[in-house]
């Protein structure tokens, strides 16, 4: 394809992450607006670069002219949460709505993967309202918390500088490291209602200075 085609095949890709953040960001500010625990921290969201989309096909062997149907995650969204059951709570809450079809799902938090990776994913068929009528796009989410999240974004970036062939040492850090982030979900998860009431006193004060300045 050329780039001008490549623009054409990827709108609808774009504009399906555009409407997916601001839809789930409005999750949180629900919450927020009902002085309620959000289990969604953050949500981010990108469409794959086109090299990324070759190399990937390259790899899997997926036909150029197959790419809408067999690749899932040429859109991807990533939503973070404080805690390990927020998951599941922000899991159930994407199977509910009317606009997402969940077609996959992969629990790499019960069954982590060798190298210590650990998240959920969803992939799922989302509409987009196009000039030629409505487009079903598969889109995959990947739900896990902030110290999930902080391992992935590391081993990417091995990954990416090792070409995928991490040094032995390396990887048995990293998998020390997955250990380490998990025991602090497990932690933090202890004392859940600690840091919630925490958190919901800190942002009273803050409402009340930002009144009264």
């Amino acid at each position: 394809m050329q780039n001008d085609q490549w623009k054409t095949f990827l709108a609808p890709y774009h504009q399906a992450v555009e409407e997916l953040k601001v839809k789930l960001r409005g999750i949180r500010s629900q919450y927020e607006l009902e002085n309620a625990h959000s289990p969604i921290e953050f949500v981010t969201g990108r469409v794959k670069p086109v090299a990324s989309i070759l190399d990937k096909a390259n790899r899997k062997g997926i036909d150029i002219n197959r790419l809408e149907g067999e690749m899932q995650d040429i859109a991807g969204i990533r939503m973070m949460c404080q805690f390990v059951d927020d998951i599941t709570t922000v899991v159930d809450m994407l199977k509910n709505r009317h606009d997402l079809e969940v077609i996959e799902e992969r629990d790499y938090i019960s069954s982590q993967k060798d190298s210590g990776y650990r998240s959920y994913h969803l992939v799922a068929k989302y509409p987009v309202q196009t000039f030629r009528g409505a487009k079903k796009l598969l889109v995959e989410i990947q739900i896990r918390t902030l110290s999930m999240n902080f391992w992935a974004t590391i081993e990417h970036s091995l990954n990416y500088k090792y070409s995928g062939n991490i040094p032995e040492n390396i990887k048995v850090r990293l998998k020390r490291a997955a250990e380490a982030a998990y025991s602090l979900d497990e932690e933090m998860s202890q004392i859940r209602e600690e840091i919630q009431e925490a958190q919901v006193i800190f942002s009273r004060k803050t409402d009340t200075t930002r009144t009264s300045s």
